[in-house]
């Protein structure tokens, strides 16, 4: 056992028994490679990355590769969802010096973190033009001992160019011509046939979509609506859904949504949810609820801690070999449904008797079937000859009987650990479901998320820690978990309206705003003000698989101007929308979270405020009414008559006078900084939104 051992991580315990003398990343590591002058071998990764599996069992198991490690470095392991700053700086290292990325990341560096070498997968032995760790460490070794010039030059560029990437100037505050560029730009990339903005491998970017959804409400273009549903219909229907325990995988390989990596990210569910909504919202399709709530099936089910918190993934492994657990041959469904049902779930899920899942080592399909179907409910039913009432009792009947066989596996591994940005986005797409689907059950998972976090991932000081796991709360929380925190507090207040979670949102925003923003040049920086020093403090509004930090800071910033009046938050949304308006202008479709905020600007906001009883069944009617019409730039706020001392006024002073007219529901709308008189009757309150 190595001092990895000793972590809190499953990335970092995977790696606790390998020959490789690691150390956490900490001072430890560093003083050790300062004395004995050492350069750094810095890997990262994280615990359901597969490439990262095949690295560990090729090299760091490797008693030859452990020795030259051992001899000649020191070596770091970083889990990059613990420490999303160090993963962010260094990747971009490698991005500049060899034009791609990916995990696991492998760094060179000095004792000082000032990195010389990038590279991600690197094997024992060289294959075709990828140098192997025997041929690579020798090279790199000789370069430090012999030619320390050299690398002290490439240090400088490399230096010269991160800080350049990470400073951000006050520009102009962005116009209305960057949302039609954005929209511009994911036109000329669409796959009409398939869905999705690119050839292969696909990744779903929820954030786009709901950009694109917004931007449809707005403009009453169709081009994007149309976008948006063919993708998410074919995701729906493709291999990178798991057909019989729900959820999505991280990406496609292949431009029809087929043969996926297989890991399940929370993330991932979160924000698929939240896209699924709003195209429920949208549309009124039964098709796109359904999706959103067998994803909260799987998070429910599978993905949380009896504390309440959310896990943070599930791997693509399982004894070995990647996917094995969600593949199926022709032989085992005939065996588990019998020849009559087994015929028509193989036709239905397209199984043939060869697989279409090449094996990973051998590249030849070996009867492996990855369940995928294709068309609409009716034209499976027609094409099966069932009715559409006996085709859905169907799937659900095999799926169940499948997802019991599939139990005795070995599951892929799950990776335990709760990490408080990645909960905050998933309190927000479970408050958002159970407004928009009235489902109470969700509002009780999202809630009873939102307590653990803001008792057990917070310390003395009010300040967010990063990770729990095993009763251990640890690590200084980041820009990304106090914005999405923020974003799911907003959320869980418009969906039950206690001030509590609003309360907390703004304590939130302070703090992000003390330890975080960037006073000078605007935005904010992706460590605090305390958080260890790099060789560059980092800020970036670049969304990626899931938003930036500063994006949705935008959007949670203008969201609580909005709710409580204060201008400070307003203020603080405008500098960051210009500190990165050069960006957003130059390719605004990938800063589509951030344009989200922009449109409370651009497009106008409603402050919708509901004075009540909430004994009143009335009252409850008119609050649903607002919770599931689709009304993206708005903010809810419910003034309960019952409470002879409302709280909400103290956190939104705008909204003290506003009281019940004759004893009924009072709705107050307010837009573009004016309000329209309050009105008891809900047509004429929904007319005045939609006018």
């Amino acid at each position: 056992m190595n001092r990895l051992s000793k972590e809190k991580s499953p990335y970092l315990l995977q790696h606790a028994t390998n020959p490789v003398d690691w150390y956490p990343w900490g001072e430890e590591a560093f003083q050790e490679a300062h004395n004995q002058d050492k350069p750094i071998f810095l890997s990262i990764g994280y615990s359901t990355c597969h490439w990262c599996h095949v690295m560990e069992h090729e090299s760091f198991e490797d008693e030859e590769v452990a020795n030259l490690m051992n001899k000649h470095f020191i070596s770091v392991k970083v889990d990059r969802e613990e420490r999303p700053e160090i993963d962010h700086v260094y990747m971009s290292v490698c991005q500049a010096m060899t034009g791609r990325g990916g995990w696991p990341l492998t760094i060179i560096m000095t004792p000082n973190k000032e990195p010389f070498f990038s590279g991600t997968y690197f094997p024992k032995h060289g294959r075709g033009n990828r140098p192997g760790m025997m041929q690579l460490l020798p090279a790199i070794v000789s370069n430090w001992q012999n030619d320390r010039e050299k690398l002290s030059g490439n240090i400088s560029k490399i230096k010269d160019y991160l800080e350049q990437t990470n400073t951000k100037t006050i520009g102009d505050f962005p116009d209305q011509s960057i949302l039609n560029d954005g929209f511009t730009q994911f036109q000329q990339r669409y796959d009409h046939e398939f869905g999705g903005f690119s050839t292969a491998p696909k990744f779903p970017s929820p954030q786009d979509f709901i950009f694109l959804l917004r931007y449809y409400h707005e403009t009453k273009d169709k081009a994007p609506l149309q976008m948006v549903e063919n993708t998410l219909q074919h995701m729906r229907q493709g291999g990178i859904w798991d057909h019989i325990g729900f959820g999505f995988h991280r990406y496609s390989t292949d431009k029809h949504w087929l043969v996926p990596h297989f890991e399940k990210m929370l993330y991932d569910q979160a924000m698929l949810a939240m896209a699924y909504l709003e195209t429920y919202q949208v549309t009124k399709n039964e098709f796109y609820a359904e999706t959103a709530r067998e994803i909260f099936t799987y998070v429910l089910r599978d993905m949380t801690s009896p504390e309440g918190g959310f896990y943070s993934a599930e791997d693509a492994d399982s004894e070995g070999e990647e996917g094995l657990f969600y593949l199926w041959t022709v032989q085992e469904i005939k065996s588990i449904l019998g020849e009559e049902q087994g015929d028509k779930f193989i036709s239905l899920y397209n199984m043939n008797e060869n697989g279409n899942f090449r094996d990973e080592a051998t590249h030849q399909y070996n009867g492996k079937n990855i369940l995928h179907h294709k068309g609409s409910k009716k034209e499976i039913s027609r094409s099966l000859n069932l009715s559409e009432k006996n085709l859905i009792g169907f799937i659900e009947n095999t799926r169940i009987t499948l997802m019991e066989e599939r139990e005795k596996r070995i599951h892929p591994l799950k990776d335990d650990k709760i990490l408080t940005d990645w909960n905050g986005l998933m309190i927000a797409a479970m408050a958002k479901g159970a407004s928009v689907l009235q489902e109470p059950f969700y509002l009780k998972a999202a809630e009873k998320a939102a307590d653990f976090v803001l008792k057990k991932l917070i310390n003395k000081k009010g300040r967010l820690l990063k990770r729990y796991r095993t009763g251990d709360s640890d690590l200084i929380g980041h820009l990304d978990d106090y914005a999405f925190m923020i974003w799911g507090l907003l959320n869980l207040y418009e969906a039950e309206f206690k001030t509590k979670y609003l309360k907390s949102a703004i304590a939130l925003a302070t703090i992000m705003d003390d330890d975080f923003s960037d006073e000078k040049n605007g935005g904010f920086f992706l460590g605090s003000d305390t958080a260890e020093k790099l060789i560059i403090r980092a800020k970036t509004g670049y969304d990626g698989a899931i938003p930036s930090g500063n994006s949705i800071a935008v959007l949670v910033l203008n969201r609580l101007y909005r709710m409580t009046g204060d201008t400070k938050w307003e203020d603080l949304a405008e500098k960051t929308l210009r500190a990165f308006s050069k960006d957003l202008k130059r390719v605004p479709s990938g800063y589509t979270a951030m344009l989200l905020g922009f449109m409370f600007e651009s497009y106008g906001s409603k402050e919708i405020v509901v004075v009540g009883s909430s004994k009143q069944k009335e009252t409850k009617s008119v609050i649903k009414n607002f919770q599931t019409l689709y009304i993206p730039q708005r903010i809810l706020i419910y003034k309960d008559t019952n409470k002879e001392l409302n709280s909400i006024s103290q956190l939104a002073p705008w909204t003290k006078y506003h009281e019940s007219k004759n004893g009924k529901p009072t709705i107050y709308i307010c837009e573009d900084f004016a309000c329209n008189l309050p009105t008891t009757d809900l047509e004429k309150a929904v007319n005045m939104i939609n006018k």
